[in-house]
């Protein structure tokens, strides 16, 4: 028992001691008062225009995610478990949110947990590829380069090719199984230690196997990150920050894949400290950007979990019990 304990303590450390440091520089070189200042200015019909475009984003992401599941549960428990998922992500390590979010649903419709859980590894790989996108296909202009808009419209054809890739792999992952396969008869080491990891992630991609299907999930996917960028668009005009809009498609970039790091739960530090160097490059002052993160952080986490523990209440959960579940969740079937 105690050197699970142990075992447990060193799995969060990193991440605790990331955001520690990242809290830490935040503190030493940000003016409080400045932010402050800015807060007390703020413009509250820029800012509930910019909470309904958030709310908009979180309805379009459970469209999505409810499309990868093939439209097997109904919408109101797919954003009703969205919400949740993201309420275990803001209180537990590990980003158990997107464990949660499987065991919920699964739970809830009697769906496989394996195959909730490869459509959320789907959403995920969708939301890396339009956020490598976003940060690539702005960084140029960020940076001054002649070649700006070449590079863009080449990220732009790269990330298309990433999700089309994606999906020829799903429409004909049997085919690329049985080629595999008779590539291992001869050698046991990849049939034993690679083969089966191949199978299981390309079974996690069968969601995608229509084509109209999988148009439709990348649509709503897109749809929610416009509403995003719009959002945080309209955050920094309530602050007194009058940007070009794509400078917040590079500030939500940089955002997406900074937060990727390990860290305390709910991305605290880094998701502050992404987006105060993200603003920092296009000329922001820190004080401005540092209230833009924290509101936007502050909106995330309120609405989210406000959300999420009416549902948690409603299914008649504990976050005790849920945490307890996902410690020892192992998926065993695949729908």
């Amino acid at each position: 028992m105690r050197r699970n304990k142990v075992a447990g303590i060193r799995r969060w450390l990193p991440g605790l001691v990331i955001s520690a440091i990242a809290i830490l520089l935040l503190i030493r070189f940000s003016n409080w008062q400045g932010v402050i200042e800015v807060l007390t200015l703020m413009d509250l019909n820029w800012f509930a225009v910019a909470i309904v475009f958030y709310v908009l984003g979180l309805v379009f992401r459970a469209l999505s995610w409810m499309t990868l599941l093939q439209n097997k549960a109904s919408y109101g428990r797919v954003f009703l478990t969205l919400n949740e998922g993201y309420l275990l992500n803001n209180i537990f390590p590990f980003r158990l949110g997107e464990l949660g979010r499987a065991v919920l649903l699964s739970q809830a419709t009697g769906l496989s947990a394996f195959f909730v859980l490869s459509t959320i590894v789907i959403e995920r790989a969708y939301d890396v590829a339009i956020a490598a996108g976003l940060l690539l296909a702005t960084l140029p202009f960020v940076l001054g380069l002649d070649a700006g808009q070449t590079l863009a419209s080449l990220v732009m054809v790269l990330v298309i090719l990433g999700l089309v890739s994606l999906f020829l792999l799903a429409r004909y992952r049997q085919w690329i199984m049985m080629k595999l396969e008779a590539y291992g008869e001869t050698r046991p080491l990849f049939r034993e230690r690679i083969l089966r990891s191949v199978e299981s992630m390309l079974d996690g991609l069968g969601a995608l196997s229509r084509v109209d299907q999988f148009l439709l999930s990348v649509f709503y996917i897109l749809v929610a990150w416009l509403f995003g960028t719009v959002q945080l668009y309209f955050l920094t005009l309530s602050l007194g920050i009058d940007l070009q809009f794509w400078w917040i498609g590079f500030v939500v970039g940089v955002i997406s894949l900074g937060i990727a790091l390990p860290s305390a739960p709910a991305g605290l530090g880094i998701y502050e400290v992404a987006m105060v160097g993200a603003f920092s490059l296009l000329g922001v002052p820190t004080s401005q950007a540092l209230a833009v993160a924290l509101v936007a952080h502050s909106i995330h986490i309120t609405i989210t979990g406000f959300i999420g523990v009416y549902a948690i209440f409603r299914d008649g959960e504990t976050l005790t019990g849920i945490y307890l579940r996902l410690k020892n969740f192992r998926p065993v079937s695949i729908d």
